[in-house]
Formats: structure tokens, C-alpha cells, sequence
């Protein structure tokens, strides 16, 4: 009767454990099929994915591709504010997009600081493709001057840092109240990043790129 019981038990525990696994499973791969890559349903972006080269901070290669990947609200969204900018004589360059949670945890062993790099125990809402790294470019393919690169990480690529030429502040705004207007919002340390405050507490996602051959 007891090794019954315990035979039961045992029983009863791995089935529920199939049953949270299958779940989570298909919800994973529900949302993973609800990503939208934004470089085959738009071209009217510029890409320059860095964590696809070796021209990041970390100075290695984290992407197997070059892929911008994003919640399907976010993708519209950002592309309704690249047409904005478009009719004042702009386009988005993007950097970065989706980010799996296991590149998320290499980049904090290169830089375990949270205010320039997200903690994976928490998660980045890059992690969640619902954030994108970008600046602008006029139409013809001209830099725009931000004040410094993508991923420089000092107080002079703070938002709120206005010890800075008058043209990048004035470029700087540009970029964020045209961005915010689309429901994206900043944060203090990078000019490049802004977030979906509708989609910002989405799942935290580690989905690997699919690359084609």
C-alpha cells in the first residue's frame, strides 16, 4: 500500500511537471512566432546590428546574424515614427533589437554594471523585443552627430547631460521627442535606446536567431 502511494505520488509530481513543460513550451514557441524581423517587412530602414560584428563594446561577435526582431506592436510603431522623421529629412539607423537572455548574461560578465548594461536575473526589455538601440541619418545617408557612438558609456551620452554642442542637443531632441510621440520612452544613460511602455513587462525571451544559409 505505501509503495503504491509513494509510486503514485512520484507519478503524479512528473505528470505535472510534463504538463508546466508542455505549457510553457507552447507558449515560448507562440510568442517566438509572433516576432516580427523587420528587415523582411521594411526597407525603410538603415541596419548596422553591432552585437553582429565585432564592433561593440565587447569586441566579439554575439549575433550568428544580422537580425532586428520585435514585438509586432513595436515593429509598428517604429516604423510609423521612421515615416515621421522621413517627412523632416531623417531615417532610423538601427543598432539593436531583440536580444536573447543568453547574450543578455554574456555582455554582464564583460560589464556587470547595471546602468549601463541590464542585469539578466532581471532582464533587459531588449530581452523581452520590445527596446531598440538606433539615431538618425538624413536621407541621403549623412551621420547625424549625437555627441558620441553607439554603446559609449559615460556621462556623455546621458540624456540629461546638456554640457554638450548645441547641435547635439538639438539632434538629440529631435530623435527623442519624435520617438516618444510614438509611444516610446528614454532612459538616462544612453540617447540611443528607447522602449514600448505598453509592451516593457512582455516575457523575457531567449530565442536564438534563425540565420539563413
Amino acid at each position: 500500500m505505501l509503495y503504491n502511494l509513494i509510486k503514485f505520488k512520484f507519478g503524479l509530481k512528473r505528470f505535472i511537471f510534463l504538463c508546466l513543460y508542455l505549457t510553457f513550451s507552447n507558449s515560448f514557441s507562440q510568442t517566438e512566432s509572433k516576432l516580427v524581423d523587420l528587415k523582411q517587412s521594411a526597407n525603410e530602414f538603415v541596419f548596422d546590428i553591432r552585437y553582429a560584428t565585432s564592433n561593440n563594446f565587447t569586441k566579439e561577435v554575439l549575433y550568428d546574424c544580422e537580425k532586428c526582431l520585435l514585438l509586432p506592436e513595436v515593429a509598428e510603431a517604429l516604423k510609423n515614427a521612421n515615416y515621421y522623421f522621413c517627412d523632416r529629412g531623417y531615417k532610423i539607423k538601427i543598432f539593436d533589437c531583440y536580444r536573447p537572455l543568453s547574450v543578455q548574461k554574456k555582455m554582464w560578465t564583460k560589464l556587470p554594471n547595471p546602468i549601463y548594461v541590464a542585469d539578466p536575473a532581471i532582464g533587459s526589455i531588449h530581452n523581452r523585443a520590445a527596446a531598440v538601440d538606433l539615431t538618425l541619418i538624413t536621407l541621403d545617408g549623412k551621420e547625424i552627430d549625437m555627441g558620441t557612438d553607439y554603446d559609449f558609456f559615460g556621462k556623455e551620452a546621458h540624456i540629461d547631460n546638456y554640457n554638450l554642442p548645441k547641435e547635439v542637443i538639438e539632434n538629440r531632441k529631435i530623435l527623442q521627442e519624435g520617438m516618444i510621440q510614438f509611444g516610446f520612452a528614454t532612459i538616462q544613460s544612453e540617447w540611443w535606446h528607447f522602449y514600448s511602455k505598453n509592451k516593457s513587462g512582455s516575457p523575457i525571451l531567449d530565442i536564438p536567431f534563425v540565420c539563413e544559409n
